[in-house]
């Protein structure tokens, strides 16, 4: 995985093989950013990295200059590499080892952007739950997302709160929005 812009624009980053992940592919990254560029100034925001495997998207944030970034994931391997990789590169993001459904149920802090890409084989009552506990929490700002990452074999348009999806080779973005 690569970063695609900013300051480490290029840079290489290599995970362990151990980790239990599926990185975002490069092409729905950087599709990805060009949407969220055009609404917010990556400087101002808060990002909030559920599912944050190998901290693909909290490294894209901070080489754009986003400083406020927590990543969450159970897996010890994933939150230590994400330390590991933040801390050579200088970069600003804070990490949670905990499970993201208790994570969300407890936190009271909103962010301007939550991101999360749980495993794609998960079951529509655990995607759903995502949702469910951000906006019953507020978890987002006023102007806020929600970004879910998935499966293009997965419908999340019935979800409440949902706004749209795009879709980029077998990945797919549902927005949801207050």
């Amino acid at each position: 995985m690569r970063i695609i812009s900013g300051l480490y624009k290029g840079r290489r980053i290599t995970a362990p093989k151990k980790l239990p992940v599926r990185p975002t592919t490069d092409m729905a990254k950087e599709a990805l950013f060009n949407i969220i560029n055009n609404q917010y100034y990556f400087d101002a925001i808060s990002v909030l990295d559920l599912f944050s495997g190998t901290g693909n998207i909290s490294y894209e944030f901070a080489s754009r200059g986003t400083e406020d970034i927590t990543a969450v994931d159970e897996n010890y391997g994933c939150i230590k590499f994400i330390n590991d990789t933040a801390e050579a590169f200088e970069m600003t993001i804070s990490t949670i080892k905990s499970d993201v459904f208790k994570f969300l149920e407890k936190s009271k802090q909103k962010h301007s952007i939550i991101f999360a890409d749980p495993p794609y084989n998960f079951e529509l009552a655990a995607f759903s739950k995502i949702p469910e506990l951000v906006f019953k929490n507020e978890l987002l700002e006023e102007e806020g997302v929600l970004i879910v990452e998935h499966s293009k074999h997965t419908d999340l348009s019935q979800l409440e709160h949902y706004s749209h999806s795009k879709s980029y080779g077998g990945n797919m973005f549902s927005f949801f929005t207050k």
